[in-house]
């Protein structure tokens, strides 16, 4: 399991990460990832949000 991040200065506001996993993922008033979780479980539904993000804003860095 690794660390998630999200870049909010590549972030492109499509929202594909809070359709796959809206318990992790927000958006801001400007439609920018916003984290709600620090430390999430990374399998699952996180990793398909990281795959989804078209702009490459997410990330999950092993450990």
């Amino acid at each position: 399991m690794g660390a998630l991040r999200a870049d909010r200065g590549v972030c492109i506001g499509a929202g594909m990460c809070v359709m796959t996993d809206s318990a992790v993922f927000d958006q801001d008033d400007d439609g920018i990832v916003v984290l709600l979780e620090e430390d999430p479980d990374t399998d699952g539904k996180v990793r398909a949000a990281v795959d989804a993000c078209p702009s490459g804003a997410l990330s999950i860095t092993e450990d």
